[in-house]
């Protein structure tokens, strides 16, 4: 095991024991033993079963032959894992982690699923099926590999959370699953504040389900949430998807999503074909019909995909697009299709532009080419109108300055997701290439401005880092101090084959600016424990207003957008 991969492992147990009570699941493993390393149970519901807010469980690497399942009454589903066991607040959490240098791959090919297309009720009469359940509170989830879920007439996620709250899933890798990679449903009361870091979900395809071929299987989905926390997204990245790369249909309540990558979703097979039933957008955000979706998308990059890079989805609520960089999309770079609904959440046209304060905010966005729509000219229709007017068109983008940009403003416009089909991108170095040991994302010039680029210092002003004269169009800021990615994992931490070997923090960023805004804080396994206001900083160092919220001395993880910094505070 290379020592400069793994941050020590004696450290590792020593903090995680310090948290809670430690236990172990392994590949061969039996659930009668006490849980132990020498010992381990063989499957996570046996962990559910004995853990406590604070607890760790540490899953060795293999595949887990997920051939069995547990009904779960309040969905009317059954789940290969049911996670019900709930932690009790952001810094005392029930943590399943990867064993450090190992994966955990819960393989779904042989799971029993629900066969019912349509009726719900009884055990006799499930409809989905999904390897991992979570339905509980305060959980982090690292480091795990979930594929191959199969279906009948329902797509079934390969992750699926629901009524849940503040779970972090990190490092998570779920493909090949006949529904969404990931599928976050909040419909209960007060859910939400889930923070999804550095997860990939791709080549995830629905080809039996009743909606239609390839209708439901998107990358990422949040839906029916009404009031609660915000969810966020930050450094994942969605791929060949038979439906949308993020989706979040029917969704109330705010998302944001940051630092995060889209490409080719629309197709199956490795890019070498569309199914009749697919959306294929990369970023849809919408609909809300309540009117208090105002969701937040910025420094995202959208390429390839079959339909919009950037769609908002005939919402009525307008959202927040910033600093997004839109290439090469097959149908438009970013499409603002609004509508209205009434008191009783009909709609009310077909189209109708967002005006106000309720209107769409667009800013410093690059969009390859300049075709968009609803966007400066929007089509009205409704029983009274169907016609064209003037609307919004944001401000400091490209198609504002008729920037018509090209392969001299950046870096590099070549990418192995732009030529090659029919092969596995995950196992092929490039941007949805193998993540860095943190969780990043490979460090590549492709589409990342130059020297002398168009784009260039022609940005607004929003509260973020920027170089030069002013900010720079698009999702990455030229002139930057680069780090390994442009979104850092909550762990940069590595871990030593030595329970004697030397901790080291790999943070790849020379200094720590702070930047007006919220900036995220964990310890050093990676454990969330909670957020830091950066603007309340002006008059104190951050060193002092950690030993002020935390009370205790010690190394904390700080991360702001690209930025991850080692902090010690004495």
């Amino acid at each position: 095991m290379d020592k400069k991969f793994f941050f020590s492992l004696g450290l590792a147990m020593m903090a995680a024991q310090a948290f809670g009570a430690t236990y172990y699941v392994a590949v061969g493993g039996n659930d009668n033993a006490v849980g132990s390393k020498e010992k381990p149970f063989a499957s996570l519901n046996k962990a559910n079963d004995v853990v406590k807010a604070g607890d760790t469980v540490w899953v060795r690497g293999g595949v887990y032959d997920l051939n069995d399942t547990v009904y779960y009454k309040r969905y009317e589903m059954t789940a290969g894992i049911l996670l019900t066991a709930s932690g009790e607040s952001d810094d005392k959490r029930i943590y399943y982690f990867a064993y450090p240098g190992e994966r955990p791959i819960f393989d779904g090919t042989n799971l029993p699923i629900g066969q019912a297309c349509r009726n719900k009720g009884t055990i006799d009469s499930v409809m989905t099926t999904s390897p991992i359940v979570v339905a509980a509170k305060y959980l982090h989830l690292k480091g795990f590999e979930v594929r191959n879920t199969p279906m009948k007439c329902n797509s079934n996620s390969g992750i699926f959370l629901y009524a849940s709250k503040h779970i972090i899933l990190e490092q998570i890798d779920s493909h090949h699953n006949a529904g969404p990679g990931i599928f976050i449903h909040d419909g209960a009361s007060g859910g939400g504040g889930h923070l999804v870091l550095n997860c990939d979900a791709h080549d995830n395809y629905d080809p039996t389900g009743w909606q239609g071929d390839g209708e439901n299987a998107d990358g990422f989905g949040v839906h029916y949430q009404y009031d609660g926390d915000t969810t966020r997204f930050v450094g994942c990245r969605s791929w060949w998807n038979s439906d949308d790369g993020y989706d979040v249909l029917a969704q109330e309540f705010p998302v944001i999503v940051e630092n995060s990558y889209a490409m080719g979703n629309g197709y199956i097979k490795y890019g070498t074909a569309t199914p009749p039933g697919v959306n294929g957008h990369g970023f849809k955000m919408g609909y809300s019909r309540t009117g208090a979706g105002h969701h937040i998308i910025k420094n995202c990059v959208a390429w390839n995909n079959v339909a919009n890079g950037f769609y908002s989805n005939y919402t009525n609520a307008g959202s927040t697009w910033i600093n997004n960089t839109a290439y090469k999309n097959g149908d438009r770079s970013f499409g603002m299709a609004s509508t209205t609904y009434d008191a009783d959440l009909n709609r009310t046209a077909d189209v109708m532009p967002l005006f106000g304060d309720n209107a769409h905010v667009l800013k410093n966005n690059i969009a390859i080419p300049n075709k968009n729509s609803q966007i400066g000219s929007c089509w009205m229709k409704d029983a009274t109108h169907d016609v064209y007017v003037d609307c919004p068109t944001g401000e400091n983008n490209t198609w504002n300055f008729n920037l018509n940009l090209d392969e001299s403003d950046f870096e590099s416009v070549d990418d192995p997701s732009m030529t090659v089909t029919g092969e596995d991108l995950s196992k092929i170095p490039g941007i949805l290439g193998p993540r860095n040991p943190d969780g990043s994302v490979p460090d590549l010039n492709f589409l990342k401005l130059k020297e002398g680029s168009r784009a260039i210092d022609k940005g607004e002003d929003i509260g973020q880092l920027f170089v030069g004269e002013a900010p720079d169009l698009g999702a990455y800021e030229f002139g930057t101090i680069k780090s390994s990615s442009s979104t850092a994992s909550s762990n940069s931490v590595a871990e030593s084959s030595s329970s004697e070997g030397s901790a080291s923090i790999i943070t790849n960023v020379a200094t720590f600016k702070v930047i007006s805004g919220e900036a995220t804080v964990f310890d050093l396994q990676g454990r969330y424990l909670g957020t830091l206001q950066l603007n309340q900083l002006r008059s104190e160092t951050i060193q002092n207003a950690l030993l002020a919220k935390y009370k205790t001395p010690g190394t904390y993880l700080i991360r702001q957008g690209n930025h991850l910094q080692k902090v010690n505070v004495k």
